[in-house]
């Protein structure tokens, strides 16, 4: 159920329980059932309580998609490196001031053929609490630099820790952008031990996968590298998010 129709379902429930006379602790039960769907459904983009996003590929082939947030970074050309040398194209999703640290790297990624997306231009950890114009700023300065520095645009946005609300709804809208989430979490930037980054990955995998990782550490390269042997080895191919765009279409 999407935010404003639960809404209303929620006011037509206490108008229900206020005619019929319920006690105080209906009430408190009822309202806290409600944040409870609504922070869950602003942390875990799959959901698309806030806004719809692709988090998968509807498709009947072993093919996924390998996705890396929060770059370039001084990590991301030995993923590129090693995407090179397996033919494998992924999507990034790039931050505006990691751009401007690492132009070079920006238009290593745009000059390899791999598909880029928008992760706004500062990734704030107060994301969530930004006004819709604030987060419409964010998104179009990222968009800015990549002009400026790759002649690069993009209608891809992923959000920061895959978070939404209404704001952040609005600001994708206003910016003509497609949000892109993940069915497959690594979790890479929590969890420390590598075998177990790649066990949650492999796991979890189904013929369409969005897979979440992040192009910042030797920890997830030494993943990535081990990704790769398992995908060739289950026979898996990989796809790129705009592939998902244009068969939409």
């Amino acid at each position: 159920m999407k935010h404003y129709s639960f809404i209303i379902f929620y006011l037509f429930l206490n108008v229900f329980m206020y005619a019929f006379q319920g006690t105080i602790w209906v009430y408190v039960f009822c309202f806290i059932l409600f944040s409870a769907v609504v922070i869950w459904g602003s942390f875990d983009i799959k959901l698309g309580y806030f806004i719809n996003s692709f988090t998968h590929k509807r498709t009947k082939i072993k093919e996924v998609a390998l996705t890396f947030d929060d770059g370039p970074t001084e990590f991301t050309p030995k993923f590129l490196d090693v995407l090179k040398e397996n033919n494998v194209k992924a999507t990034f999703f790039c931050i505006g001031k990691q751009i401007e640290k690492y132009p070079e790297t920006f238009q290593r990624i745009i000059a390899e053929g791999h598909t880029i997306g928008n992760h706004t231009f500062s990734h704030s950890n107060n994301t969530g609490f930004l006004s819709t114009s604030k987060m419409i700023d964010e998104i179009e300065k990222c968009d800015e630099v990549m002009l400026k520095i790759g002649s690069f645009k993009t209608d891809l946005y992923r959000p920061p820790f895959g978070v939404t609300n209404p704001n952040i709804a609005k600001a994708i809208k206003k910016t003509n952008k497609k949000s892109i989430g993940w069915n497959v979490r690594s979790l890479d930037t929590v969890i420390m031990d590598e075998k177990k980054i790649l066990k949650k990955v492999t796991k979890n995998l189904k013929k369409g996968s969005i897979i979440l990782l992040h192009d910042t550490s030797e920890k997830t390269y030494n993943v990535l590298v081990e990704l790769l042997l398992f995908l060739e080895r289950e026979k898996y191919s990989t796809f790129t998010i705009d592939s998902i765009i244009k068969s939409e279409k």
